[in-house]
C-alpha cells in the first residue's frame, strides 16, 4: 500500500509502455491519456452529482453506508497487513515511529518510506 503511494500503479505503467511499444511515443501518450482520462471524466461528474444525491434521504443514508462498508473493508485489510508487517520489534517500532511522524508532524510519505527501507537495510546490515 505504501509503494502504491510512492509509485505509480503498474497497471497504468503497462499500459503506457504497451502503447510505446505499439506506437511509439504518441502511442505512450494516447495509452496513457486513454488510461487517465475515463477516472478525470468521472470524478468530475460525480462532482456535480454528489452534493444533488446526499441532499435526498434515501441517497444520503446509501453513501452513508457505502463510507462505512468501505472504511469496514480498508480496516480489514488493514488488519490484515499489520500481521504480516509487524513480524519483529524492529518493525513495530518503525511503524509506530512512522505514525507519530505521519499524523502529529504531517511528514511525507516519501521520506517514511525511504526511513524505513534505510533502517531496515542498517539493521539487515549488522545483524
Amino acid at each position: 500500500v505504501a509503494i502504491g503511494q510512492f509509485t505509480p500503479g503498474p497497471v497504468f505503467s503497462t499500459a503506457t509502455f504497451i502503447g510505446y511499444i505499439t506506437g511509439g511515443i504518441p502511442g505512450a501518450f494516447l495509452a496513457t491519456l486513454g488510461i487517465f482520462l475515463p477516472s478525470f471524466v468521472f470524478v468530475a461528474i460525480y462532482n456535480q452529482l454528489i452534493p444533488r444525491l446526499r441532499s435526498s434521504q434515501n441517497t444520503g443514508l446509501f453513501l452513508d453506508g457505502f463510507n462505512s462498508a468501505s472504511l469496514g473493508l480498508m480496516l480489514a485489510v488493514l488488519l490484515q497487513l499489520a500481521q504480516t508487517a509487524f513480524s519483529d520489534l524492529l518493525s513495530v517500532g518503525i511503524g509506530i515511529i512512522s505514525a507519530v511522524l505521519l499524523f502529529r508532524f504531517r511528514i511525507n510519505t516519501t521520506w517514511l518510506i525511504i526511513g524505513g527501507i534505510l533502517i531496515g537495510l542498517a539493521a539487515g546490515l549488522l545483524r
